[in-house]
């Protein structure tokens, strides 16, 4: 039996970048708010002191900032007539456990999406025909425009003290900055970071191919920055250990270096670690929640009343809730019913590595951050004709050196022996004199691709997993090896001996890391039978249940998702404090 605590105004489900926003705003608002996270308190001086932050045997390997599946994992498959096993190592992505969440050891690429990403179906339609759009694409307009976005994109870019270049002030065109990015009102908060040997080469040669490059936007700080809330950051150090880490020195933007300082320190704000949420309660109407049941390490069960619950967790949990919950018709993807669970996509991570002469090049591969380096988008979403090319969708191309951790970077030229003395070699001659350029790409929703509730497996609670159902489709195939051949080209003119090209080829597997940019499961949207939130990320069927994540994505961009959720965080909390808190119910699109 649930143990019944006092009602809250709000409760919020997990507490990383979304959780912290929004909870942040409304506790502004003068709400009474509580935070509810599955893992443990993490913060900057106790968990990534200096002595130990850049461990790689603990945090890259071992994964100590990660979820365990023994906590909650999920179970996949390629297509529905596959029986779907669990994931007993999270490989092909990696969800945050704790405060912070992912956030905490994210790469800090804050891009935002292009005007044409918010209504792409639209814009496809538009430019190249109905036709031009696969019959089982499911790729929608996400119900907003880029203007309606813009204002967040800035608070958020702000808030992390962004480090870069605009290319487009109010409509005119910046030189050094992106040239096909939507128009902004001000220039990013902070200069662009510094850039070693290797995005340097690649941006000269770039640009002697015709290409534009511009310094890749960053949340690891080009210098010392004061954000709105009134906390500063530190100068990032290129320490090298910085995706799949915490920053010890108080240079990567997260939850912890830019909004907790501040909340935490509210009255009207209380935060409970290591509390699992069960399931949000709805009242006999199935058409409002009454608060969320949760339990606690010691296996105690409370119900936690409130008016408005707002789930922050990562995007599969937010999705999983929502389908345990009832909120919502879960989606049939042989009927083409229903929307819960619809339009799952993952992002298209192409690689190219050029091993060059080690007598004339030095790259300093250990020096980097996640976000350092520079990117040219000429291959990225609609910024090239794709009328003769049999696809749609691009990806950002950039050269950015993240660090060569002794222990998993050490890539050697194609033919390298395996083992030995030969392996060694290879691996001494190339350390330094290799180079990674990379495209992340978008990934198109499919009608066959889609989240659900496992029939068989359950977690150590009893509740079904959540079940992926998903395969790269012939579209994002075909994409990826062309701007991975594009990609090629580049390196190539830059001067490298041999080249290992890896477009994404084959089907979807668990087993190697990709990307954590998964998204899609309750699509935003203007209309219901596509859609499970609308504009302002507000449940259609139980309105004061808000849910902010990738989750809300109709498809993925070519670019990182974090900057778009955080400006989606801001604009939710807005929509709350200015219209919802006035006048409870369906907020209709204004």
């Amino acid at each position: 039996m649930a143990r019944k605590l006092p009602r809250k105004d709000v409760v919020v489900i997990g507490l990383g970048w979304t959780g912290s926003i929004i909870a942040n705003e409304l506790c502004d608002e003068g709400l009474d708010v509580v935070a509810l996270e599955r893992g443990p308190w993490r913060d900057t001086a106790t968990d990534f002191n200096i002595g130990y932050a850049p461990d790689e045997l603990r945090y890259n390997v071992r994964q100590e900032l990660m979820l365990r599946p023994a906590q909650e994992t999920v179970t996949a498959r390629n297509n529905a007539d596959q029986t779907a096993l669990p994931m007993r190592h999270f490989g092909s992505f990696h969800p945050g456990n704790g405060v912070g969440g992912a956030g905490v050891h994210w790469a800090g690429i804050t891009w935002r999406f292009s005007p044409a990403d918010f209504r792409l179906r639209s814009h496809y339609t538009e430019r190249y025909g109905a036709q031009s759009i696969p019959e089982d694409m499911t790729i929608q307009d996400w119900g907003l425009t880029y203007e309606d976005m813009e204002p967040y994109y800035d608070r958020f870019e702000y808030l992390a003290g962004v480090s870069g270049k605009a290319g487009n002030l109010n409509g005119q065109m910046q030189e050094g900055g992106n040239p096909f990015e939507g128009a902004r009102q001000r220039e990013y908060p902070n200069p662009p970071m510094m850039q070693t040997y290797g995005p340097t080469l690649f941006a000269e040669t770039a640009a002697k191919m015709g290409y534009k490059p511009f310094p890749i936007p960053s949340s690891l700080l080009s210098r010392t920055y004061t954000n709105p809330l009134g906390v500063t950051m530190g100068q990032c150090t290129f320490c090298g250990f910085c995706t799949n880490y915490g920053c010890a020195n108080y240079s990567k933007a997260s939850a912890q270096t830019t909004v907790l300082p501040v909340l935490m320190r509210k009255s009207n704000f209380e935060l409970r670690t290591l509390c699992e949420v069960l399931k949000v309660n709805l009242d006999s109407s199935g058409k409002k929640a009454t608060g969320v049941t949760y339990i606690d390490t010691s296996g105690n069960e409370y119900e936690q009343p409130a008016d408005l619950v707002i789930l922050c967790a990562f995007m599969l949990d937010n999705v999983r809730l929502m389908l345990l919950s009832g909120i919502g018709t879960p989606y049939d993807h042989r009927a083409g019913t229903g929307t819960l669970g619809r339009n799952f996509c993952y992002q298209m991570a192409n690689q190219v590595v050029g091993f060059f002469d080690p007598a004339k090049y030095n790259f300093n591969n250990f020096i980097g951050g996640g976000a350092t380096g520079m990117a040219i988008d000429e291959f990225n979403n609609d910024n090239f004709d794709h009328g003769p090319l049999g696809f749609l969708g691009g990806g950002s191309t950039r050269c950015a050196p993240i660090g060569a951790e002794p222990i998993s970077r050490r890539p050697t030229p194609p033919g390298s022996p395996t083992w030995g003395s030969g392996w060694k070699k290879a691996v001494r001659d190339s350390y330094l004199s290799n180079l990674s350029v990379g495209c992340e790409a978008s990934s198109y929703a499919n009608r066959g691709n889609f989240l659900d509730l496992d029939p068989t497996y359950t977690d150590r609670l009893g509740r079904p997993l959540m079940r992926i159902t998903f395969d790269f489709p012939e579209n994002d195939l075909k994409m990826s090896d062309y701007v991975t051949r594009k990609v090629a080209e580049i390196v190539r003119a830059m001067g490298a001996q041999q080249i290992d090209e890896n477009p994404r080829t084959g089907h979807w597997s668990v087993v190697p890391y990709q990307s954590t940019h998964v998204v899609g499961g309750t699509a935003m949207g203007m209309d219901p039978s596509t859609s499970v939130v609308n504009p302002y990320l507000q449940s259609w069927d139980v309105p004061n249940v808000f849910t902010v994540g990738a989750n809300v994505f109709p498809q993925n961009s070519g670019y990182n998702p974090t900057g778009t959720v955080g400006a989606l965080a801001f604009r939710a909390a807005d929509a709350i404090r200015s219209r919802y808190l006035k006048s409870p119910g369906p907020l209709v699109h204004a």
